[in-house]
């Protein structure tokens, strides 16, 4: 028979065990309990104002045009995935545009940005023209103002870049020739704005000065729309 001495130790390592028993379960992990959501940082491009960026634009002088052709930016558009710039800057900025078995946009309207025209556009020799793709800063410009110092690659992608490239009016276009904003602004004074910001994410992106003329008059439209964005990428 177990005396009482005995039998108390026994009870005291019994309740000693218990407790121990006790913190661990409470300080286990629950396995099953649902982890804390994983944050997601918006990542989205959100666009500069354009007179934010025309401020980080260098100032200088024109550069010589010595031995610029269209050619010091590629011989003709590039190709993607069998489809050539021209004709996918045409299906993105024509409204009902169709597109052949070859990738090449026959028909579509266009509401012209330069002009404010509706234009019917019909693929074929003797109409395309009347559609053409505009570099809204004029490679000769560009070559003027920092590209002549680029890779050749550099200038092929300039000129194939989406954000430098307008479907538009033809005869606007030859307007337009190689002038920058201190010589030519589009017609339609609505779409100046969207205009001299796209010249400014072009310059921004691809580190091309402007001449003190070109950001005085840059600066003269953006004053009357401050808060107008640089278009997205």
């Amino acid at each position: 028979m177990i005396d009482r001495y005995k039998l108390r130790r026994i009870i005291v390592v019994l309740l000693s065990l218990f407790a121990l028993a006790s913190v661990i379960v409470t300080n286990t992990p629950n396995q099953s309990a649902p982890s804390k959501p994983v944050e997601i940082k918006n990542t989205q491009n959100i666009s500069s104002m354009a007179s934010q960026e025309l401020d980080k634009l260098v100032i200088k002088g024109r550069a010589p045009k010595t031995n610029y052709s269209r050619e010091q930016f590629g011989a003709s558009w590039t190709v993607n995935k069998g489809c050539d710039t021209r004709n996918i800057i045409l299906n993105r900025d024509l409204t009902d545009a169709l597109v052949d078995e070859k990738c090449n946009v026959t028909s579509g309207t266009l509401n012209d940005p330069y002009t404010g025209k509706i234009i019917q556009f019909t693929r074929g020799s003797d109409t395309s023209a009347v559609i053409q793709i505009d570099h809204v800063v004029a490679l000769s410009d560009a070559w003027q103002k920092g590209a002549q110092q680029f890779a050749l690659g550099r200038r092929i992608e300039l000129a194939n870049d989406p954000i430098e490239l307008l479907a538009v009016d033809g005869a606007a276009n030859l307007q337009k020739s190689d002038g920058d904003a201190a010589t030519w602004l589009p017609p339609s004074k609505a779409f100046r704005c969207q205009y001299v910001a796209r010249q400014i994410a072009v310059k921004s992106k691809y580190s091309l000065w402007v001449t003190q003329a070109e950001y005085d008059a840059i600066k003269t439209i953006l004053n009357k729309c401050p808060d107008q964005l640089l278009p997205k990428p």
